[in-house]
């Protein structure tokens, strides 16, 4: 099955999601993938109602928040046509909902916290983030191939691609050094994707960047050509 790649609406610290949903409006845009990730209930309502005013029909995939009610995955789920949800570790975000209905659409992401197959069981399969892989591919090659043979193991129904650095930076997050990024500066950042047999890449794919829509527009072209 061949990739597809979609411009994001993202949430954390450094992008502005109004101003993404404006542009994305602007753009005439139909299909867009939601990241929740930085916003409290309140926000989330005020971002439900400004994709109310857009052309945007259908968001293929939508990180999660683990504190969301299930009343939203519903609205969601019923007004724009998603295709998948995913998910960090549990260890890491526990769930305070029950999302039973909709565990087979419900994908766990390689965050900064390991996989656990007693977790992925539970759920659809596995969200593969490309640069927190190429990351550990980089500096942590044991995470790396434990994480790829889970990889090869379970049902890959979803992704993020963002940016790997020439150096590294330090993560306040991790408090470490690591090489990958939510933005791109060039887009020889995403090079490093061609080195992902295309067997591994999951029908949908979030650019999971603070860059633009225009930019991840780009990306998007640049990605497509790259990887055929």
């Amino acid at each position: 099955m061949k990739i597809r790649i979609y411009p994001s609406i993202t949430t954390t610290t450094g992008t502005s999601w109004r101003e993404k949903i404006k542009e994305a409006s602007l753009l005439g845009l139909e299909e867009v993938c939601l990241f929740l990730t930085g916003l409290e209930e309140k926000e989330r309502g005020e971002l439900y109602e400004r994709l109310k005013e857009t052309k945007i029909k259908k968001i293929p995939l939508v990180h999660l928040r683990t504190d969301m009610k299930p009343e939203e995955l519903d609205y969601l789920a019923k007004n724009y046509q998603v295709g998948a949800f995913n998910i960090h570790p549990l260890k890491e975000f526990p769930l305070k909902y029950e999302y039973g209905k909709y565990r087979q659409q419900i994908y766990i992401e390689n965050s900064y916290f390991r996989w656990h197959e007693n977790e992925i069981k539970k759920f659809a399969g596995v969200c593969i983030d490309f640069s927190h892989l190429e990351n550990d591919r980089l500096l942590n090659d044991e995470r790396y191939q434990t994480d790829f043979q889970i990889i090869k193991k379970y049902p890959a129904g979803c992704g993020h691609i963002a940016s790997i650095k020439k150096t590294t930076h330090y993560d306040e997050d991790t408090e470490k050094q690591r090489y990958d990024r939510h933005q791109i500066q060039e887009l020889s950042d995403l090079d490093y994707l061609k080195n992902f047999p295309a067997r591994y890449f999951p029908p949908i794919a979030a650019l999971e960047l603070e860059n633009s829509i225009s930019r991840q527009m780009e990306a998007k072209a640049y990605l497509e050509k790259i990887l055929g």
